[in-house]
């Protein structure tokens, strides 16, 4: 998903949906609350890819962040209900998307590094961790 340009942070960038955790919300119904806010998408949780720690800015402590990545699978219909958060969205490959995305700015470059750490991870799954995993974090 493309960033709008009147963003204060990363304006016009290429991102995966992101989102803050509300007070007394799980990190899992953040995920799907924002994917719903952001695309009208239901998703199963299949997989944490892994933790992240940024800044939004300067270094300083209003700017600090701390995320969990999470991969996922779309439920039922697959029609975008973009936000007004982005201003436009494509759908790729793995590879696809290493191919297009190929700006040097820092929000890029993590997201590259995150496909490439998901598509490493996904290939060494095995059969069955998926259903395992999303057992007890997919919302119904």
């Amino acid at each position: 998903m493309k960033r709008i340009g009147q963003r204060n942070f990363g304006p016009d960038v290429w991102e995966c949906v992101t989102g803050r955790v509300n007070q007394h919300e799980s990190f899992e119904e953040a995920l799907h609350r924002e994917v719903m806010e952001e695309t009208g998408l239901r998703v199963r949780i299949e997989v944490l890819i892994g933790l992240t720690h940024f800044y939004r800015g300067g270094r300083v402590s209003e700017n600090e962040l701390q995320g969990v990545v999470f991969g996922c699978q779309i439920v039922g219909e697959e029609n975008i209900v973009q936000s007004d958060e982005h201003s436009e969205h494509r759908w790729m490959s793995a590879v696809g998307a290493l191919q297009f995305l190929t700006s040097k700015d820092p929000s890029t470059l993590w997201f590259r590094t995150t496909i490439e750490r998901a598509e490493a991870l996904y290939s060494k799954m095995p059969t069955g961790w998926a259903d395992l995993h999303g057992s007890r974090v997919t919302l119904d």
